[in-house]
């Protein structure tokens, strides 16, 4: 099983290029679960789906929690369709195995007053105009926390109002932002250049000593500015993407769109924002229709 799963990472590797983080967690995923095979001297075709429901098992026992569990699960889905294309097994056995009583836990998206809200920072310090650009491009192009730091000045097109992102695998899209976005990092842009980064620092945001940005500086500043502009939960850069997908559906309706945006490789992923649409249009239903008002409101 070792042998399989070096040459399955180095699939992955050589063709979904991920990273060395992400790499490194395949790999402790999945030499956990061979040694859990190999302590009860199984081989890969004696891999089913009670088997895989006792290494969740094992797994709970040993005190992780069911998302650390659900990661482990994916890990083996991943290595077992490979091993299915290969030739090597004749199923995948991790099809269908769920953890008893786990649900996807469903992001929760700013309200968009609050979104408004927290973008529109007053202010003209180098700090608030760098903060404004790197919160308005966030939430106005759904970027994740490291694409966001990854950015420089040479992805920006601001006449086409379009920015390079290199995405998950090293995959690059391009993605729109808007108006506001685009004023916000004009405004950015000119400090930054006259004030604080030489021709050599290429990152689009930088720190106060003029280097590329760090990834948990920006966590703590959209705390902290969350916090000053009176949000009424915590923020972090997810939610700010979770609430740029759901906004635009809402508004849209267009999947497709949202994950070609969003950088997501399959559908299902963005299908998470469907059931946020639902619950929206329910909410929606309940206020509005006669039939689902409470008791003495309904329309005679």
């Amino acid at each position: 099983m070792d042998a399989q799963i070096d040459h399955f990472l180095r699939q992955l590797q050589q063709q979904r290029a991920l990273s060395n983080h992400t790499l490194a967690a395949y790999r402790h995923e999945l030499t956990r679960f061979a040694r859990f095979a190999g302590e009860r001297q199984l081989q890969l075709a004696d891999i089913d789906q009670p088997q895989i429901r006792l290494f969740a098992s094992e797994l709970r026992r040993h005190g992780l929690g069911g998302r650390s569990i659900q990661r482990a699960l994916s890990a083996l889905r991943s290595f077992f369709r490979f091993l299915l294309r290969e030739g090597v097994v004749g199923d995948n056995p991790v099809l269908g195995v769920r953890l008893p009583g786990s649900r996807t836990r469903l992001p929760r998206p700013l309200p968009v007053e609050e979104a408004v809200q927290l973008v529109e920072l007053k202010g003209e310090a180098w700090l608030i105009r760098r903060d404004r650009a790197l919160l308005e491009l966030c939430y106005g192009a759904g970027l994740r926390l490291a694409e966001l730091t990854g950015l420089n000045c040479a992805d920006l097109d601001l006449n086409e109002r379009l920015v390079t992102v290199t995405g998950k695998g090293r995959k690059q899209r391009l993605v729109p932002f808007g108006r506001a976005a685009a004023t916000a990092l004009r405004q950015w842009l000119t400090v930054r250049g006259a004030q604080l980064a030489d021709d050599r620092e290429p990152a689009l945001f930088i720190s106060r000593h003029g280097q590329r940005i760090h990834p948990r500086t920006v966590q703590a500043m959209m705390h902290r500015r969350g916090v000053e502009q009176g949000l009424t939960s915590r923020l972090h850069p997810h939610r700010l993407r979770h609430s740029f997908a759901t906004h635009l559906l809402e508004s849209s309706g267009d999947l497709r769109a949202v994950q070609e945006l969003l950088g997501h490789r399959d559908i299902s992923t963005t299908q998470i924002y469907t059931h946020l649409d639902f619950q929206h249009l329910a909410a929606s239903y309940d206020a509005a229709h006669p039939r689902a008002r409470r008791r003495g409101k309904s329309v005679p």
